[in-house]
């Protein structure tokens, strides 16, 4: 039995955020049925290419679905909707708010229909004041939410984050919101809508950030890899490659020094404390790497370990998915693709002991499951199926 098993959940969502909160559903037990325009979801054609028509964007985050086609301009479509919606728990649904009043898929209209409906609205900016209209991309509400500003080196310019932190933290969210609305029907308060955006995903990341400016007015710069107020906490060169070491107090910077056999840099008046180190950083940096060119890599994560001291090697994704630690916690798990292979995709980033998730088949072909789900849901037949692709509103 899945968390969600016997919720039923009409996914419109398009690209990364709305889909990973339908796939989270999914992988959980509900129902979820993706809903493409005949031409197909945008993110199948965003890189990279994996094979077979398909992409890593459209791979990642559409594990577990069946797939519909409807062209929400056709009047017959809307009726199909209509009729799914009435059936549903959740819908999905990352259309600009003025498009989705024009496609009938707003939240009043969709609430008439089912009162008890939880509608789940993914936006770029949010779903009030003057941007509420604006589409949002990861990379440009990262940069107009401040992430930008303090992502890169101090002294050259800001930089994009490496992965689509501010789209996959709202799809997280989304999740979040979607069952606590659930939870909150179940104890009768019946349907609502939950908005969740890409502007107010990534102003909660700014976090400790953000509150240094807010409460005490504190502006925070770029720090690449370490930070200016713990020292040593960065990424040092080694022999053969670069490792993060990290002693954000007293104690583990002693230990440091004793992995690195290294007293005298504990009785240097220069690194007496974590505000002396962090003003003679640049000090410590060289007395650091002095030592840790002697030894390669995995000898000296070998003995930080063994003393207790943070650090981590700077794994390339090739080692990431051959980690012992990370194959262990069921982050990688296969597929299965509508012909039959078999394709290696994330696991789900959380475990329930009693009610642990299944991830579901590798993400279908569009409009895949038109005539079992028209079937299943409204009683149409294959040969009705046919009629409505061919009049275009599948």
């Amino acid at each position: 039995m899945g968390a969600l098993d016997g919720i039923k959940v009409l996914d419109l969502s398009r690209v990364l955020a709305g889909p990973y909160c339908g796939q989270m559903l999914a992988d959980n037990g509900a129902s979820v049925i993706k809903v493409e325009s005949p031409g197909g979801d945008l993110n199948r054609t965003f890189p990279h290419a994996i094979g077979g028509g398909q992409t890593s964007n459209w791979l990642s985050v559409n594990r577990g679905k069946r797939d519909i086609t409807l062209n929400l301009k056709s009047p017959k479509a809307l009726e199909l909707l209509d009729a799914l919606v009435a059936k549903m728990d959740v819908v999905i649904q990352s259309f600009l708010p003025d498009t989705a009043e024009k496609l009938g898929v707003g939240y009043d209209r969709l609430k008439a229909l089912n009162p008890d409906l939880i509608y789940c609205s993914v936006s770029g900016y949010g779903a009030k004041g003057p941007l509420r209209n604006k589409a949002g991309y990861d990379a440009m509400v990262a940069a107009y939410s401040g992430v930008f500003a303090l992502t890169g080196e101090a002294d050259r310019p800001p930089v994009r984050p490496g992965v689509a932190a501010i789209d996959m933290s709202t799809g997280m969210l989304a999740y979040g919101g979607v069952v606590s609305a659930l939870l909150a029907r179940e104890r009768g308060a019946g349907g609502q809508r939950v908005d969740v955006s890409l502007l107010e995903s990534g102003v909660s990341l700014l976090s400790y950030h953000g509150v240094a400016w807010t409460a005490g007015g504190v502006r925070p710069e770029r720090e690449g890899a370490g930070f200016s107020t713990i020292s040593p906490y960065g990424v040092y060169r080694a022999r053969n490659g670069d490792i993060l070491i990290g002693a954000p107090s007293q104690p583990m910077w002693l230990k440091a020094c004793g992995v690195l056999n290294a007293p005298e840099l504990a009785d240097d008046p220069r690194y007496a404390s974590n505000v002396e180190r962090c003003r003679h950083d640049d000090d410590l940096r060289k007395d650091l790497e002095s030592r840790l060119a002697s030894d390669d890599v995995d000898t000296w994560i070998g003995r930080f370990e063994a003393a207790g001291v943070a650090n981590a090697p700077m794994n390339t994704l090739e080692q990431v998915f051959q980690d012992e630690q990370v194959l262990a916690n069921d982050m990688v798990v296969p597929a299965k693709r509508p012909d039959g292979t078999t394709v290696d995709l994330l696991g789900l980033p959380f475990k329930l002991s009693g009610t642990p998730g299944t991830p579901g088949d590798a993400p279908p072909e569009t409009g895949q499951h038109n005539e079992s789900v028209f079937a299943e849901f409204l009683g149409l037949s294959a040969a009705d199926v046919k009629a409505l692709k061919d009049d275009g509103a599948i």
